[in-house]
Order: C-alpha cells, then sequence, then structure tokens
C-alpha cells in the first residue's frame, strides 16, 4: 500500500501586496463579466438576464482556474522579486484585455449573442493567443521559480512538482496555439475544430497527472528509503 503523498510546502502564509492587488484585478475581471449590475424591473428583463447565465458562469469558471493556478503559485513560492513583479503585472494586464474576448465568445456559443456578422476565425484566433499567452506567462513563473530553486531551498519533491507544472502549461500553450492555427486557416470545419479542441483540457491534464504522479510517488518511496 502506498504513503500518503507529502505536499508542497507553503512558503506564502501571509497574502502580500502583489497578491493583494493581484485579487483586486481578479474581482475587476469578474465585475467585467457579470450579466448585469441593474436589477431587473421586470419579468422579460429577468428572463433576458437568465439567458446570460450559462456565459456568465463560462467565463466565471474559467477566471476563477486562473486565479487558483495563480494563487497555487504565489503560495508555493512567495516571490516578490522584480522579475516575478514583472510577469505578474503582465499576467494581470492580459487577463484584463481578454475579459470582453472571454464574455462575447462564451455569449456567442450559448446564443446570446447571434453568429450573424460574426467573424468567427479572428474571434477564435484572439481566444487561442490569450490562452496561449496566459500560460506563457504562467510558465516563465515558474521557469524564475526554478532558476531560484537554491535559495527557495525546493526538496526533490517541489522539484519534481515545479517541472510538473512546467511540462502542464507548455501543453496548454501548444493547445492554445494550434486552435489558433485552425482558426486562421478561415475553413469552417477547422474554425469549428478550434472549438472543440479545448475539451483536450481534461485528458490532457489528466494524462500528465497520472504520468508525473506515478513517477512522484516512486521518487518519493526512493527518498524515504534512503533517509
Amino acid at each position: 500500500m502506498g504513503s500518503k503523498s507529502i505536499p508542497f510546502r507553503v512558503r506564502g502564509d501571509e497574502v502580500t501586496r502583489i497578491e493583494a492587488f493581484s485579487d483586486v484585478v481578479f474581482g475587476f475581471a469578474l465585475t467585467l463579466i457579470v450579466v448585469s449590475l441593474e436589477v431587473p424591473a421586470t419579468f422579460a428583463e429577468l428572463m433576458e438576464i437568465m439567458r446570460g447565465f450559462p456565459a456568465f458562469a463560462m467565463c466565471f469558471a474559467i477566471l476563477t482556474w486562473v486565479w487558483w493556478v495563480h494563487h497555487t503559485f504565489f503560495r508555493r513560492y512567495a516571490l516578490t522579486d522584480g522579475v516575478t513583479v514583472f510577469l505578474n503585472t503582465l499576467l494581470l494586464f492580459l487577463v484584463l484585455f481578454y475579459t470582453y474576448p472571454l464574455k462575447f465568445t462564451f455569449s456567442l456559443l450559448t446564443g446570446q449573442i447571434p453568429w450573424s456578422n460574426v467573424g468567427s476565425d479572428t474571434l477564435m484566433v484572439i481566444y487561442g493567443l490569450g490562452f496561449a499567452g496566459i500560460f506563457v506567462l504562467f510558465l516563465a513563473m515558474y521557469w524564475r521559480a526554478w532558476s531560484l530553486r537554491e535559495e527557495l531551498e525546493l526538496n526533490e519533491l517541489e522539484r519534481w512538482d515545479t517541472h510538473t507544472n512546467m511540462i502542464l502549461y507548455a501543453f496548454y500553450i501548444v493547445l492554445g496555439l494550434f486552435s489558433a492555427a485552425l482558426a486562421a486557416t478561415g475553413n469552417g470545419p477547422l474554425v469549428r475544430l478550434s472549438g472543440i479542441a479545448y475539451f483536450l483540457i481534461g485528458p490532457i491534464s489528466a494524462a500528465i497527472g497520472f504520468w508525473r504522479g506515478s513517477g512522484r510517488q516512486k521518487l518519493q518511496t526512493s527518498l524515504a528509503a534512503t533517509a
């Protein structure tokens, strides 16, 4: 029977100014995707607002996912150096910049916005580049943490986990660029396929999680045997 997995040590016990600022930006981004800032005055207005709920829920889930990835990074490494601050600033800029394209995309997919007069190929290119760009910055932040592994005193398991996240985000980057490339062809079936490609996120994450998780367990067992 396998031993219990040893978690990544938490270095960020307190919320830093960079995290507090980032949380404000994420909160503002969530405000931008809200269905309506006003209470409906009639039942018809309420029904119109409810039509936008599926798109809002999808956007909310994606932004929450991005926030969680961000939160996990700072809990693990607690970096506040200039390079990390710069990368984090670019990340927040990109999150805000792509909030409206994100909302527009899911409003379109859920039927809230009609497909007529919409350049779906251009929209999916923008979405794909934005998706890839966000994870390019996360990958760069993890690379920064890796470059400071000695200063951070990362143990073998933490180094393994850092590599795991870098591998996972590299695959997300490839997926986003692949989707954008399909959409850039302007070919109808390929444009539709560019959207379907994002359903690979689940299988890719699961496959990498199983592969790297098995390797981590073996490493942990090996370290325990030599301790």
